[in-house]
């Protein structure tokens, strides 16, 4: 699950943070990788929808994505052009404050005793984290 060294275009970019539903799934995925079915489960999406918004993600650049049996599991790249990943450090620390995004994490957490040891399974990357 390698992240894209492409430069990120900073429309596409602003594009992409424009849509509530990826600014949430953006906030869940900050600091950790998280399997689409948890996805479906906190938002109440359908799974095309949560795919759909996560392709547009992938494409832009800011998210990659590994693939386990049936499952995808989905991480944060920060983009190393330090204009663009200096947006998105700022908008995530913002999503932080927000009381929507607050209550997705709380599900999240509530989705399984430990979401990082289970949707991280044994030998596989960790996720970057993005510095505060």
């Amino acid at each position: 699950m390698g992240c894209s060294t492409k430069p990120i275009n900073l429309a596409s970019l602003f594009a992409a943070l424009a849509d509530t539903t990826r600014l949430r799934l953006l906030n869940l995925m900050a600091g950790r990788e998280v399997c689409v079915c948890y996805f479906v489960e906190i938002l109440r999406q359908g799974q095309p929808k949560i795919s759909r918004h996560l392709a547009y993600l992938r494409n832009t650049g800011i998210v990659a994505a590994r693939r386990e049996g049936k499952w995808m599991h989905y991480r944060i790249c920060p983009p190393a052009d330090p204009a663009a990943a200096a947006i998105l450090k700022t908008v995530l620390a913002s999503l932080r404050s927000d009381k929507q995004m607050q209550a997705d994490h709380a599900k999240l957490d509530r989705a399984c005793c430990a979401p990082q040891k289970l949707v991280m399974p044994e030998g596989a990357p960790r996720p970057v984290q993005v510095a505060e």
